[in-house]
């Protein structure tokens, strides 16, 4: 019968291939600890990959472009940008692209924030801070927004069982738990097998998702 990893399954596998954290009575410091471990090890999944599963379309994330405002707030477990885009023509339908620049670029292109003009929509963004995205040039007009981003997954809890690491990348989060837990198993042979066995699964998946980069920007002339 196939298995299917999820958040309390996870917590049991731990448990076996740690041999500590079984219970709350036998041993509360590893038991304890165990959630955390898995969510520092979602954490780190989410720096070392670049997975198609990462992204997520953001529309009116989570705001559009509004009139007068040059800062977009980022939608919440950002972790980077792909593209933004806005609606713009007589019905806002026709998607302009914006261009990624520095934050000194895009001041120094627009450097008055609270001027508008009809006459120049947005044409760049830059990351204002870890929260937020600078817009030059300002706003003349509200816009429909859409932002293409690598996400952090939701972390694992008991109310929410499985997420993107669960479905497609079980065993890299299993093993990058495993390794999380290295305070708790000094010393011991099997963190070096752990952690060769997360190197592999970087190896494997990494360039499966370049292929599909490279296949998503191929130039077709046939069906």
């Amino acid at each position: 019968m196939a298995t299917n990893l999820n958040y309390t399954s996870l917590l049991a596998d731990v448990q076996n291939y740690l041999e500590r954290g079984g219970s709350l009575a036998t041993d509360q410091t590893v038991f304890n600890q165990i959630p955390r471990l898995i969510n520092a090890a979602e954490r780190k999944l989410a720096q070392i990959f670049k997975l198609l599963g990462q992204k997520e379309v953001l529309v009116d994330a989570p705001a559009g472009l509004q009139l007068g405002n040059p800062v977009v707030t980022k939608p919440d477990r950002w972790r980077s940008t792909v593209s933004i885009n806005y609606g713009s023509g007589t019905d806002l339908n026709s998607r302009v692209f914006l261009v990624p620049r520095s934050y000194d670029y895009c001041r120094s292109y627009w450097p008055d924030s609270t001027v508008t003009d009809p006459n120049n929509p947005p044409l760049m963004y830059a990351d204002y801070d870890l929260f937020h995205w600078l817009i030059a040039p300002t706003p003349p007009q509200n816009y429909p927004f859409e932002a293409i981003c690598y996400m952090q997954p939701p972390l694992l809890d008991a109310n929410n069982q499985n997420n993107f690491w669960t479905e497609l990348t079980p065993n890299a989060l299993l093993y990058a738990t495993l390794c999380e837990a290295e305070p708790f198993i000094k010393e011991d042979p099997r963190l070096q097998l752990w952690q060769q066995m997360l190197g592999q699964e970087v190896q494997t998946l990494n360039p499966q998702d370049l292929q599909r980069i490279l296949d998503s920007t191929a130039v077709r002339s046939g069906p």
